[in-house]
């Protein structure tokens, strides 16, 4: 079936709840007013639970099916928070709050899950229980791993988890998922090199250079992607801060590297890591220094379960027809805190396509309303086919 035609004549209201999200952006756990707004939506529609602060500001909705039999519980996530850029888009709801602007869709996708979440109070055509989440800090804060454990699955005995993201560039109205990694890990790296400071111009050999040995490290760490990694295997490290020195004629005693590391197999994650560590000290030492690597992993590999991206694959070909769907799509090498909920159920995630128009993370970056009744139909479908009333 193509979008629902209840969801089609929510268009218009969906369009206005995403505008005023768009408005009034908030960042990481700083969501109280999204989140207000959205318990308050959930309640109206006549949710039969709305609870708040899980995970700090996350907002949990529960809707039970006119049937009860099949004991499924499913859930259903989406994110609200923005991020820290100023706005250039241009359109007529731009952000007001200056340095925070919604660049990557999250006000849509809790816009599609509202309207799947009043469809779904409204009907009850399933048999079963729907869980819909809305997630607080989801860039770079970990906020689903925040209501993980404030006991999201435990609490309401959530089965199976599903989780969607727009996508720029993939044609409007189109699907991509895959069974496996799906997205990347996404780990921090910080290095400390410890030389020794001097007079630049006058007794640069009494010194250990640590601009020098900073720099060696940054072109020895590239060699582990293309000699230690399988090429047939995926990894990143990218160095993106170097900090050192205060006036031109002194070597500094420290400098200071950072950047980050993605992978999509555990075992790759590991050998980076420890290669990352390998690497720094012994360029260091090379040149009469030190280092001090930190390596903080963040968000694991987002691992679609089989039979679950299946079944997202299924639902979405009910909706946008099997010529729009990609169900063996190449994964990305973004990351996604989603995945934390995929390590605690089985589950799946998937992109809806956006069209032409920019990348998420830009200033000017535009959301395409066209794409929430593809969303909110998806999220329709998945319930009630996968717990289907009789």
């Amino acid at each position: 079936m193509p979008i629902v035609n209840r969801i089609a004549a929510l268009s218009d209201e969906m369009a206005a709840w995403r505008h005023d999200f768009h408005e009034n952006p908030e960042l990481l756990y700083e969501v109280h007013r999204t989140a207000g707004i959205v318990a308050d939506r959930l309640r109206e529609f006549g949710c039969d639970e709305v609870v708040t602060g899980i995970g700090r500001t996350g907002v949990v909705g529960v809707i039970r099916g006119r049937k009860s039999t099949s004991g499924k519980t499913i859930g259903l996530r989406a994110d609200m928070d923005a991020l820290p850029i100023e706005e250039t888009s241009g359109v007529s709801y731009a952000s007001k709050i200056p340095g925070k602007m919604h660049a990557c869709g999250h006000d849509g996708h809790t816009a599609m899950l509202l309207g799947a979440a009043k469809y779904l109070a409204e009907t009850r055509n399933f048999d079963g229980t729907a869980v819909v989440i809305f997630q607080p800090a989801e860039e770079g804060g970990a906020g689903g791993k925040a209501m993980l454990d404030d006991g999201l699955m435990t609490r309401w005995g959530i089965q199976e988890v599903y989780g969607l993201h727009n996508m720029p560039g993939l044609p409007e109205g189109h699907f991509h998922t895959t069974p496996g990694a799906m997205l990347a890990s996404a780990d921090k790296i910080e290095i400390t090199v410890h030389g020794k400071g001097g007079h630049a111009g006058s007794g640069p050999h009494n010194a250990v250079d640590s601009v020098l040995v900073g720099s060696q490290i940054v072109n020895a760490l590239q060699s582990i992607v293309s000699r230690n990694v399988d090429p047939l295997k995926s990894a990143v490290i990218s160095i993106t801060m170097f900090q050192a020195g205060t006036a031109f004629n002194i070597i500094p005693e420290t400098a200071k590297l950072g950047g980050t590391v993605r992978t999509l197999d555990p075992a790759i994650r590991d050998l980076v890591e420890r290669r990352i560590g390998e690497v720094a000290d012994s360029v260091a030492r090379a040149y009469g220094g030190s280092a001090e690597v930190k390596y903080t992993r963040s968000y694991p590999v987002t691992v679609n379960h089989a039979r679950e991206a299946g079944i997202a694959a299924e639902v979405a070909r009910d909706v946008v027809g099997a010529d729009r769907v990609n169900e063996r799509a190449l994964p990305l090498m973004g990351s996604e805190d989603f995945a934390f909920m995929l390590e605690a159920r089985p589950g799946a995630f998937i992109f809806l396509g956006m069209g032409d128009g920019n990348e998420c993370h830009h200033p000017g970056y535009t959301f395409n309303d066209n794409i929430l009744g593809h969303g909110a139909s998806y999220w329709v479908r998945l319930i009630e086919k996968s717990m289907p009333a009789g």
